[in-house]
């Protein structure tokens, strides 16, 4: 029997290793009853100038232990029921294997799981394997010559390659769980097993990335890298096939798992009979600040301590009539990236390594943008990026340099006598007016929410913390209309994926919506002969 018991807070001294021996008390079982006991979750509670950790843990009891614990009346635990993928496969005859679009966290676990089950599925990625990306985007980052096919954007891993690896969400999906372990057994740190916000780090990644790939190789799979859709090929409303870098090939079933990027992918969609519909995302700006200032902001006196983890926040704000301001992807003791997939474009993301020991932290201060502000037509919000990442790229002076502000600068506040943020973006910035940049709302609302979020974190607006801009890659501006199959409505046999299309935002929501899709092909389709 695997018992939870929750809810265990211990000090910051202690450390939260010391939840195990405290359920294990809170139980009063013989230890002869007990076959193991570990951490299943822990997270620090630094609310009203408390810091502590707030832990459970996870107990396995031999029969003995689980006829003692049933006669408990008020008992401090519960039990965990054993959850199962629940994997079936159709009669509907596949004369070819099924291909996935897309090698990011949805293309992965699609094809994973694809693999496991025997469909053999043949993986097209339009940018390189990730010992091949990474020198690229290295390159990228030290000269400014951008390769439009290979990218932060495009490759093996897709943009959370290159992202910090955090594995935070906001669905509560028995898949996670799954996806987790996956990720540990191919070489993620097993600590991501317990932490309420677990994180990869961008370093350890690749590794991670590379030996999910050759499982699926290895199990019969194939992944093809530099080899762009360019087309989709149908025959009466149904997928026949895939022209991809010059060649065709056959398929009846797919999984577009394209990423956010790809906009060149979403117009082959279209032209192939797809419904795409434009969505709701968000821009903004990257905004750094000195990684110990958000550490004493959080843990007061005990910021630094070996115990705790390096701060992170997430904040928002919402104005009467429903616009939002907020942070994501925080990246503690990280870096600023060029994220640019487009020439003569500007795009800003962050990173973290493992350690997450650099000097400042980044966090993306974005504003919700939809429908009304940029047009009712699918390519109305590629636009819009678009629009502000050229304006960017000219604002910077050319040569890949970001504009740049403080936030004293955005506010109108001087910042002279405060510790100074030395910008990360790698390739320089130019200190501008960020105002020149954005629809005037946006500019207006980060200007709104800076002070509210400085009251809510102490510092936050610091007229020295630093401005990069812009963040437009936030989720996509697409969304491909699936039906109740899965499949893309107006293309059947293709399974509209992850974030790309519209129906994740994240590593962790996105590998989630590729096992979906796998799930849901393999609910209609036999695997292949021979």
């Amino acid at each position: 029997m695997r018992i939870l018991v929750p809810n265990l807070i211990t000090s910051v001294e202690e450390g939260s290793e010391a939840a195990v021996p405290l359920a294990l008390e809170k139980l009063r079982l013989p230890a002869r009853q007990v076959l193991s006991a570990s951490l299943a979750r822990t997270s620090v509670d630094a609310r009203r100038g408390k810091v502590r950790f707030v832990s459970s843990v996870a107990i396995e009891v031999d029969e003995a232990g689980a006829a003692r614990l049933a006669r408990i009346k008020n008992p401090c635990f519960t039990a965990v029921p054993q959850e199962t993928m629940a994997v079936s496969h159709g009669t509907a005859p596949l004369e070819h294997r099924p291909v996935v679009i897309g090698f990011g966290p949805g293309g992965i676990f699609a094809a994973l799981l694809l693999a496991r089950e025997g469909y053999r599925p043949l993986v097209l990625e339009r940018g390189s394997a990730i010992e091949t990306r990474a020198a690229a985007v290295d390159r990228f980052w030290r000269t400014g010559r951008l390769d439009p096919a290979c990218n932060v954007q495009f490759g093996e891993g897709g943009a959370g390659a290159f992202s910090d690896g955090k594995l935070t969400t906001r669905i509560h999906d028995p898949l996670c769980r799954f996806v987790l372990e996956e990720l540990a057994a191919h070489g993620a740190p097993a600590d991501i097993l317990v932490r309420a916000k677990p994180h990869v780090g961008t370093d350890r990644l690749r590794g991670v990335v590379r030996a999910v790939r050759e499982e699926i190789v290895a199990l019969g799979g194939e992944v093809r890298f530099d080899t762009r859709a360019e087309r989709l090929l149908t025959q009466s409303g149904r997928l026949a096939g895939i022209a991809a870098s010059g060649s065709e090939i056959a398929a009846e079933a797919a999984i577009a798992a394209i990423g956010h990027s790809a906009r060149d992918t979403f117009e082959a969609l279209a032209a192939a009979g797809a419904s795409l519909v434009p969505k709701a995302f968000s821009v903004g700006v990257r905004i750094e600040h000195l990684q110990s200032a958000i550490d004493r902001a959080l843990y007061g006196d005990f910021a630094g301590h070996p115990n705790l983890p390096r701060g992170e926040y997430q904040l928002s704000y919402r104005t009467p009539q429903g616009r939002a301001a907020y942070t994501f992807c925080m990246c503690p003791g990280g870096q600023v990236v060029a994220a640019a997939s487009e020439e003569g474009g500007i795009v800003t993301n962050g990173m973290s390594r493992y350690a997450r020991d650099g000097k400042n932290a980044n966090a993306a201060l974005a504003v919700s943008v939809s429908p009304e502000d940029f047009g009712n037509g699918w390519r109305d919000g590629v636009a819009f990026q678009r629009k502000i990442e050229t304006a960017a790229y000219v604002r910077g002076g050319g040569a890949y340099r970001a504009p740049a502000s403080t936030v004293g600068a955005l506010l109108g506040i001087s910042a002279s006598g405060r510790a100074a943020v030395e910008p990360t973006y790698p390739l320089g910035v130019k200190e501008t007016d960020l105002a020149v940049l954005f629809p005037a709302q946006i500019t207006a609302l980060l200007r709104a929410a800076l002070p509210i979020l400085g009251k809510r974190l102490a510092g936050f607006d610091d007229p020295a913390a630093f401005l990069t801009a812009p963040e437009t890659r936030t989720s996509s501006p697409v969304r491909v209309l699936r039906g109740q199959d899965g499949c893309a409505v107006g293309v059947s046999g293709l399974y509209p994926c992850g974030e790309g299309a519209g129906y994740a935002g994240g590593i962790m929501s996105a590998a989630v919506d590729g096992l979906r899709c796998a799930l849901a092909l393999m609910r209609r389709y036999a695997p292949p002969k021979g």
